[in-house]
């Protein structure tokens, strides 16, 4: 395990090292919107920032990814970025109710439609990032309590958990993932009844409701009871979500000793490990269908980095032993998987799509991505420190 253990320092090294010095300074020089504030929703593959809508995920992914990057040692004005996405996000985002808006056209003007579940955690994540960081503005931490009083009064599921989705008649379970993530990250900052509970309520509905009978896998699309949808939706398991389930169930089981819901991550961890990742590509795929069987053989950035995440989330809740020894070896891939991403004419961009061919979709850079990526670096570094 030597070996695994020093090519997986090696990788860290590069991996710090692209982030350090050439994707936070790219994010904030061409990233950053100077003149109407907030961040742009992508970077094309020449250097130039891309015009469009701007959703509220993406500004708050990029208020967590400043604050994660000084947090992992940049030098760089992170202060100044988190800021800046900051007074854009809280001033144009935040609605009279307490929730926040999906999207704000090109002109700076909120896009009337419901306020949907994945865009409110994302709010909740980037403020208690911001909160996190050192010398916090206090005005923070009663936003994210109205915005989850918001939730708790006004997007209240009958069945459990929150409504709040693209089509209303499909409910999904990827957004309570994010409200999971969310809370854990307010307990760490400012402990109090309100995120355990939250992060209570959304575990127990996961180990109730998204994971199969047999505990292999985990759904993504359900009807208003939390019943599998009809059709094809309701077969549809991404490999990408059993990594990023598998790290937050172990996590909380561990806070909440919690043996089953650990005994849970380990079963997803392991399904998305032996079923979910293309040997031939090296990469973790997009989709499979709920008997485990390949559904779309494309592979998106993001799994990659919930793959790495997650396997050293698992290989820290393994003794020393075979089972540890197998999460290693699945980070290194994972983060090799990662780095591939990463290989653009412009240093600090990254691919976001990959065929089943094995050819890349030639598009900009998502903004979106990058969140993941900084926090599957986090998650490395912290191994590394251990």
């Amino acid at each position: 395990m030597s070996e695994i253990a020093a090519e997986l320092g090696m990788l860290r090294a590069t991996l710090l090292r692209w982030l350090m010095d050439d994707a936070l300074p790219l994010w904030w020089t061409l990233g950053a919107d100077r003149a109407r504030g907030g961040f742009h929703e992508a970077i094309d593959m020449t250097g130039a920032p891309v015009g469009a809508e701007r959703r509220a995920r993406v500004q708050a992914r990029q208020i967590f990814s400043y604050a994660t990057g000084g947090a992992l040692g940049w030098e760089g004005p992170w202060r100044q970025a988190m800021a800046h996405g900051l007074s854009f996000f809280v001033g144009g985002y935040r609605r009279p109710d307490g929730l926040f808006w999906n999207t704000l056209d090109q002109g700076g003007q909120p896009v009337a439609e419901a306020p949907r579940l994945y865009e409110q955690a994302f709010a909740l994540l980037a403020l208690a990032a911001a909160s996190g960081a050192p010398d916090p503005d206090p005005a923070l931490e009663p936003v994210a309590v109205a915005l989850a009083d918001a939730l708790s009064t006004q997007r209240r599921a009958a069945g459990g958990g929150f409504i709040g989705f693209i089509d209303e008649r499909l409910y999904q379970s990827d957004p309570h993932m994010h409200v999971l993530e969310a809370a854990l990250a307010w307990e760490d900052v400012a402990p109090a009844p309100r995120w355990t509970a939250l992060a209570d309520e959304v575990a127990e509905l996961c180990l109730a409701r998204f994971v199969t009978a047999d505990g292999g896998a985990l759904l993504e699309y359900f009807d208003a009871a939390w019943a599998p949808a009809q059709g094809l939706a309701g077969r549809l398991v991404w490999p990408g979500h059993l990594f990023e389930w598998a790290g937050l169930l172990e996590r909380w089981g561990a806070a909440r000793g919690r043996q089953d819901a650990r005994a849970a991550a380990r079963r997803l961890y392991r399904s998305a490990a032996d079923h979910g990742v293309d040997p031939s590509r090296g990469v973790a795929i997009f989709e499979l269908l709920d008997d485990l069987s390949l559904h779309d053989a494309k592979a998106r950035l993001w799994a990659q980095t919930e793959w790495l995440k997650a396997a050293l989330v698992m290989a820290r809740a393994e003794p020393p032993g075979q089972a540890r020894d197998r999460c290693l070896a699945d980070a290194v891939a994972a983060s090799r998987a990662l780095l591939s991403y990463l290989d653009t004419p412009v240093a600090g961009l990254w691919r976001d799509k990959l065929r089943g061919d094995g050819t890349w979709v030639e598009e900009p850079a998502p903004a979106s991505s990058f969140y993941h990526i900084v926090d599957a670096i986090r998650v490395l570094a912290e191994w590394e420190a251990a």
